[in-house]
């Protein structure tokens, strides 16, 4: 007999003799020892590539009282052979009609467990392929449990995110096509193991809610929850071309079903600061429940007000200022992430909360929250640290959006608040460009007491002035001393003495103490001081020359790659032009009070 045949003899005839030993026994009487000759037999067989055979035993009507109580230990053999064996092979098609039978002839709580442990002990590539594997078996004996049955589909639920939440989330289109982990497919096949469940609370709606029914309703909303931040909030979820079924809006789509078909979508969005959270002990625990609360209610909202998911079912009794103070808080998340696909979120959520309302139209008291106050800072923040250009360019359209939507008095108090608060001289520059705006409207169109007169003259003293007198750094702060300069000469032209609507007139002699005069001295001081470095530079150019000298310069506390003296010439030369631009404007402002003024003393003379 050859020797190959001998030893599958061998492993199916050990797993008969166990079988036959244990036919005769009662239930009861089956022994620790009886459990570990049968998985040790069975591993083998499956092992050895003898899984028709195994299939049989397993079948047949007999040994239905021992598969009950001991089928459940060939769980992780029988995943591990799985795994291993190609798509089209005979032996994993047995395998797979094995884990089939083991659900619905073992005993459900043994099983749930056995299948649970699988899915925790699986790591790294296997991860999908194992959840996937394991996720109609689950569901077969979830379905089968009598006790404690809310609690076990959350724990289900709640080990399966577990185990996919550290896999990257595919975010370009070829990454997604790729599918490299298979998470895009595990994403659809975690939600249909969750359809049963749901079917079951949408029932028990209809009739009662009866206590178990609340828990499971519970656990499918933390689910849902998990979804939320882990995969969608990092997900590309714009249409690509070229992807007939995109795997994360499929994914998104039925997230927000299931909320809406358990009833849970509408209080989420809007009662969500009234949801029981859990009580926690430990301080810590609680932070993290909080901000993994916020960052999936940020991405719900996201889905709704952006992508429209559920939108047919969504109410639309609220009024756009209501709908913006709602999302302040989820923008606000959204946009203290730094990672485009989150801050990209959160810009669009805001820009489509802005434009569903009309310029002017939103009351200056909703400066009172403090989310409208936050979140035009980190909008700042994003034009002026954010490296992608893109997005740069798109927070500074959506303040401007967001200037435009308030009443003047909500305009005058953002203004003031941003030169405050910016710390940024181009930011500041734009600022003061929109207060020129609206002073323009309010001299030419229609009269309002917020840009003119004493309010005005409050913003003035903020806008003309040099944060530290003449010993301003003029370079850094060029952009808004221009801005400041510009809005000064087109008050001087625009807004005659004798009529003085804007109150400049009247105030002239601070502006000039303040602003006009620190700033000549400090153009002198600079000029000066750049003019002496160019001499500098060129007499010692011979030798620089001559050695092959190079110097590092440093800009606001980072070194800049080395500079020949032809650089560091260029670099002293576009400063000098700077000031030659601001000087030629403070000239202008400086010859333009002067006519006016004598002109007026002519008159009274």
């Amino acid at each position: 007999m050859p020797e190959e045949h001998s030893h599958t003899i061998m492993a199916v005839d050990e797993l008969q003799a166990i079988i036959q030993r244990c036919q005769i026994l009662e239930e009861a009487d089956f022994k620790g020892e009886d459990f570990n000759l049968f998985q040790v037999a069975g591993q083998k067989c499956l092992e050895d590539g003898y899984a028709a055979q195994l299939l049989e035993v397993i079948q047949n009507e007999k040994n239905k009282v021992i598969i009950k109580n001991m089928g459940w230990n060939l769980i992780s053999p029988l995943v591990r052979c799985i795994l291993m064996y190609k798509q089209d092979d005979d032996k994993r098609e047995h395998c797979l009609r094995i884990l089939d039978q083991l659900a619905q002839l073992c005993n459900p709580k043994e099983l749930f467990l056995g299948l649970l442990e699988q899915i925790e002990q699986t790591s790294g590539e296997q991860v999908c392929q194992t959840v996937m594997l394991l996720l109609q078996p689950l569901q077969t004996v979830l379905l089968k449990l009598q006790n404690k049955k809310a609690y076990s589909v959350g724990l289900s639920l709640a080990m399966i995110m577990n185990q996919l939440t550290p896999l990257p989330v595919p975010y370009t289109k070829q990454q997604i096509q790729e599918d490299k982990l298979g998470l895009c497919q595990c994403c659809k096949a975690v939600v249909d193991f969750t359809k049963p469940f749901v079917n079951e609370v949408v029932k028990n709606r209809e009739k009662s809610s009866e206590y178990n029914d609340m828990e499971l309703k519970e656990e499918l909303i933390q689910f849902c929850m998990k979804s939320l931040k882990y995969p969608l909030l990092t997900a590309q979820l714009e249409q690509l071309e070229g992807i007939e079924e995109h795997p994360f809006r499929h994914f998104a789509s039925e997230i927000i079903d299931i909320l809406l078909n358990i009833g849970e979508l509408i209080p989420l969005m809007f009662v969500h600061h009234k949801r029981k959270s859990p009580h926690w002990e430990d301080q810590e625990f609680a932070d993290i429940e909080r901000k993994n609360s916020a960052d999936s209610l940020a991405c719900l909202s996201y889905l709704v007000f952006v992508q429209h998911f559920g939108a047919e079912c969504f109410p639309v009794v609220f009024s756009p200022s209501y709908l913006l103070l709602c999302n302040m808080t989820h923008i606000e998340v959204l946009l203290k992430r730094t990672e485009e696909s989150v801050l990209s979120k959160g810009l669009d959520l805001f820009e489509s909360c802005l434009l569903r309302m009309e310029d002017n139209s939103l009351l200056h008291h909703y400066l009172e929250f403090r989310d409208f106050i936050n979140v035009p800072q980190d909008l700042v923040k994003i034009m002026t640290l954010c490296p992608m250009e893109h997005m740069r360019k798109k927070s500074l359209n959506i303040l401007q959006l967001f200037i435009d939507k308030f009443d003047i008095e909500g305009k005058y108090t953002l203004f003031r608040c941003l030169l405050k608060t910016s710390n940024h001289a181009g930011v500041e520059g734009y600022i003061i460009k929109n207060i020129k705006d609206q002073i323009h409207l309010a001299l030419t169109e229609y009269d309002n007491i917020w840009f003119t007169g004493h309010h005005l003259i409050s913003l003035l003293d903020l806008v003309l002035s040099l944060p530290e007198g003449a010993e301003t750094d003029l370079l850094q702060n060029s952009d808004r001393i221009m801005a400041s300069l510009n809005l000064l000469r087109y008050l001087v032209i625009k807004d005659c003495e004798s009529d003085n609507q804007s109150g400049v007139w009247t105030t002239l002699g601070r502006i000039e103490q303040n602003f006009l005069k620190p700033l000549r001295v400090g153009l002198n001081m600079s000029k000066a001081h750049y003019e002496a470095e160019i001499k500098n530079k060129k007499e010692n150019r011979k030798e620089a020359q001559s050695s092959n000298t190079v110097c590092s310069v440093t800009v606001s506390g980072e070194k800049m790659p080395p500079m020949t003296t032809g650089m560091q010439l260029q670099v002293l030369h576009s400063a000098l032009f700077t000031f030659d631009l601001i000087e030629s404007i403070l000239a202008r402002v400086e010859e333009l009070i002067e006519v006016k003024t004598k002109a007026v003393m002519d008159e009274s003379s």
